[in-house]
């Protein structure tokens, strides 16, 4: 018997993210988690360095954002390019389906930014319970 991830990888298949086992429900909490978001944004300026992605990405932890990046990685949003130098020298990128999410993700941070002092009016916070 066939998976359902097998059929959607096979093309048989689309995924359906409101399906509780469908495999692309994975990959939107990669991609739209609060480092995965940030650190796809911050990739769409060109290849950057570790350090350089943590100083771009305010916050962020090396463990999380390390974490952030192999998932991307694992996922095929980022290229993680090891120079083999010593010190040693890893660069990352994103792919081409890399760039494409990622242009998704900028236009709904987009939004936000765009929309900020509309969202935070009073009149949009939740009512008082009493």
């Amino acid at each position: 018997m066939t998976s359902l991830s097998d059929a959607i990888h096979s093309g048989a298949l689309r995924g359906n993210v409101l399906a509780s086992a469908c495999p692309s429900r994975d990959i939107l909490k990669h991609v739209t988690s609060r480092w995965g978001v940030l650190v796809l944004i911050a990739l769409q300026g060109g290849t950057k360095r570790f350090a350089e992605l943590r100083r771009m990405v305010g916050g962020v932890s090396d463990r999380m954002l390390a974490q952030t990046l192999q998932t991307l990685e694992e996922d095929g949003f980022v290229r993680r390019h090891d120079h083999g130098e010593v010190p040693p020298r890893v660069d990352y990128t994103l792919t081409p389906m890399g760039e494409e999410v990622a242009e998704h993700v900028r236009a709904l941070a987009d939004w936000i930014e765009g929309n900020l002092p509309r969202i935070l009016k009073p009149e949009n916070s939740p009512a008082e319970t009493a």
